[in-house]
């Protein structure tokens, strides 16, 4: 019987909640399967930081190294650890994508008919959309040399400097991995850029327009990002599959989740080349939401994305798209029938808690495979 060792990264705030609900959920499909996994749990972000002394340990990352996928919680928040430290609990995360070489972080937005209501936005609007982010993970601001506060010298105010930088071969790379994902689905290709301020993104649309003559099958098309936010929300409809980099994928996947009516409702998968030793994509799974330090330990974090992050970790990185497919069939039944947390339950709608939610998810998955 093949067994799968997955890393379980809980991290800060209400990471472990949903966490936790995932982890049972995703043990549950895989025994469904007929496979069996261990999941090996280890410390990241503050709570690292104030145990081992540093937001990722080197255990750790051995262990995230040897294992066929790692779940992944949240770090960070407001009010964890010192602005000022040189140790951070995002530098976690910025590791691991980095040195797991995780380029690709696949973002799908597929709103539910039921949780309609739960969006600001019109049912007209939300009806039909389906769509994947493609953001590329490794690469921009977020990791550019020099990005430092300076402190002023004669009389002068302190200044701060960000670098973003990317080559061609990050460039390609990703956009590759977007064009192939888009010839699996509808076929349709938007690029997203800043051609018009930045010189990354100039070099951004040249490196698409040469990479496309590779897919003609696939329609190609070159927003602003700033044009891109204003799309979304008008008609999300549109898009099939959206390729950009770093900070602005960070951006508008964040507003995307509101087309799902919560940010607790996103899943994500970051992928790379690298593959595990039972031949399937080794990839970190997490939901797109961070630490929620205002509702930690209360019972109202939606486990969702959390949820649907481990299905995406059953497809990819272990190869089981029927286990995958039974835990989302689930969360739709789930949602279906009138659970709801917080943060996506109308007035009148009863509200349950974490734990009740996840609850639910597994026992409809329990029962889908009696019937």
């Amino acid at each position: 019987m093949e067994t799968y060792t997955i890393a379980v990264l809980a991290g800060d705030g209400i990471g472990p909640e949903v966490t936790t609900e995932a982890a049972r959920v995703l043990e549950a499909a895989v025994k469904q399967a007929g496979r069996t996994v261990a999941l090996r749990e280890a410390l990241v972000g503050q709570a690292a930081i104030e145990r081992e002394g540093a937001a990722i340990s080197e255990e750790t990352m051995a262990l995230c190294q040897r294992s066929d996928a790692v779940l992944f919680g949240a770090v960070g928040g407001a009010g964890v650890g010192n602005p000022n430290s040189k140790q951070q609990p995002e530098q976690a995360l910025f590791r691991l994508r980095k040195d797991l070489e995780l380029f690709a972080n696949l973002r799908p937005v597929r709103p539910y008919p039921a949780l309609v209501g739960a969006s600001t936005l019109k049912r007209s609007v939300l009806s039909g959309v389906d769509l994947v982010v493609v953001r590329e993970l490794t690469g921009g601001l977020y990791y550019g040399k020099p990005s430092e506060i300076r402190d002023g010298v004669d009389g002068k105010g302190a200044s701060a400097v960000d670098t973003m930088a990317y080559t061609e071969e990050e460039i390609e790379r990703i956009v590759r991995y977007a064009y192939t994902l888009a010839q699996g689905r509808r076929k349709r290709l938007t690029s997203v850029d800043k051609a018009n301020v930045l010189s990354c993104s100039r070099l951004w649309r040249r490196v698409v327009d040469r990479v496309s003559a590779d897919y003609p099958d696939v329609e190609t098309r070159h927003l602003l990002v700033d044009s891109c936010a204003m799309a979304l929300i008008r008609s999300p409809r549109d898009f099939d599959v959206i390729v950009t980099e770093n900070m602005f994928g960070d951006i508008l996947t964040d507003e995307a989740s509101m087309l799902t009516g919560s940010m607790g409702m996103l899943p994500s998968a970051s992928l790379g080349l690298r593959k595990t030793a039972h031949g399937h994509q080794f990839g970190l799974y997490e939901p797109i939401h961070g630490t929620a330090p205002d509702i930690t330990g209360q019972g109202k974090a939606n486990p969702l994305a959390a949820i649907l992050s481990a299905a995406l970790l059953l497809r990819y990185s272990l190869g089981l798209q029927r286990a995958a497919g039974a835990v989302e069939r689930a969360v739709r039944q789930v949602i279906a029938q009138g659970y709801r947390t917080p943060d996506i339950a109308r007035p009148g709608e009863q509200v349950v808690s974490t734990r009740e939610m996840g609850a639910a998810v597994l026992g409809a998955l329990t029962a889908s495979k009696k019937e």
